[in-house]
């Protein structure tokens, strides 16, 4: 499976990491998990806030991971909205058809059975786990070096003051 290419600027922001708020997120959805046919961008204006603004590009043609004419409508609405951070979702999250709306609430919807019976937030939950375990593989590493150094300084400072100086 070949990779996704985001457009390029959105996926320049989205890789500038978390730089404060107003923060845009880009979920994408699809009837499986290799085609996405809808992107949705929300604004958070605040930490703890409810979204604001929300956009939705949709095409049944293309990819709107991949498709220019969308990416460049992302980013414009991104601008548009002064956001700060950019998340972008690494994969599909769903059926881009809204429950209650499209099909009845609580059912499954009847034109992407790939969803039905699937945990869609597996990989998400999977990379959370890599990741916990990364931070804390790291944070050992820092405390243990951060001991090495205190005992490093305690030897040093006793080897330069050995004792009563009697020659």
């Amino acid at each position: 499976m070949r990779p996704i290419r985001l457009h390029s600027r959105l996926a320049k922001r989205s890789r500038r990491g978390f730089r404060g708020f107003p923060a845009a997120t880009v979920a994408y959805y699809g009837p499986d998990d290799t085609k996405a046919t809808r992107a949705v961008v929300t604004i958070v204006p605040a930490k703890d806030a409810e979204p604001v603004h929300q956009a939705v590009f949709s095409s049944d043609a293309v990819d709107v991971r991949e498709d220019p004419f969308t990416g460049d409508k992302v980013v414009a609405f991104v601008e548009k909205h002064e956001a700060l951070s950019v998340v972008v979702a690494q994969e599909i999250l769903g059926c881009p058809h809204e429950e209650g709306v499209d099909f009845p609430a609580g059912g499954t919807c009847p034109s992407c059975p790939f969803w039905a019976e699937r945990d869609r937030w597996a990989t998400a939950k999977e990379r959370l786990g890599t990741a916990r375990g990364e931070l804390l593989t790291r944070a050992i590493a820092d405390v243990r070096a951060e001991q090495a150094r205190e005992e490093s300084a305690e030897r040093g400072s006793s080897e330069e003051n050995p004792g009563s100086g009697t020659a």
